[in-house]
């Protein structure tokens, strides 16, 4: 087999569809944070599953009382996933709204990244705003909860980024 083909059979890392934007035609859409309930499901019954398979099977060579150690950890995980399974409530078309009404300036231009806080990883959308004049005089970062839209922090100062206005 020649390298050419060798190269054509090797199997790549792929995104998931949903996460694939080069293929993105119209607005995105962010993936919804529930789906690490999936998961956090599948790890609890399989450590049931260990669990029952250890107290079937006895203590043996193959099956022994380590798997009762795996299954409490796996099961841990799967508690973890389970309550950090948040349902995102606003998209961040609703967050950046949110976040120009929290602004004491007229907003431009504006950008909004999905971040999650805390141990229970609740998504957080962080908005980064500039005011509306050319250059702009003012910036602000604002902090809107993933789950219920409310504001949870935000700051304001005078933008200290130098602007060539030459060109």
């Amino acid at each position: 087999m020649s390298s050419s083909e060798e190269n054509e059979n090797e199997q790549l890392d792929a995104l998931p569809a949903d996460l694939d934007v080069t293929g993105l035609v119209g607005p995105y859409i962010f993936p919804d944070n529930s789906r690490r309930r999936i998961p956090g499901y599948l790890y609890l019954l399989i450590a049931a599953t260990l669990i029952v398979i250890t107290g079937v099977a006895g203590d043996s060579s193959l099956v022994n009382n380590g798997l009762i150690f795996g299954s409490i950890g796996l099961a841990l995980i799967g508690l973890f996933h389970l309550q950090a399974g948040w349902r995102l409530g606003p998209d961040e078309g609703d967050a950046l709204v949110a976040a120009t009404q929290a602004m004491g300036f007229p907003v431009g231009h504006a950008s909004a990244q999905l971040a999650w806080r805390g141990l229970r990883s609740r998504p957080t959308w962080r908005i980064l705003l500039y005011s509306n004049e050319s250059p702009p005089e003012r910036r602000g970062l604002v902090f809107v909860d993933g789950v219920n839209g409310e504001i949870i922090a935000k700051y304001v100062e005078e933008n200290p980024e130098v602007w060539d206005t030459s060109s």
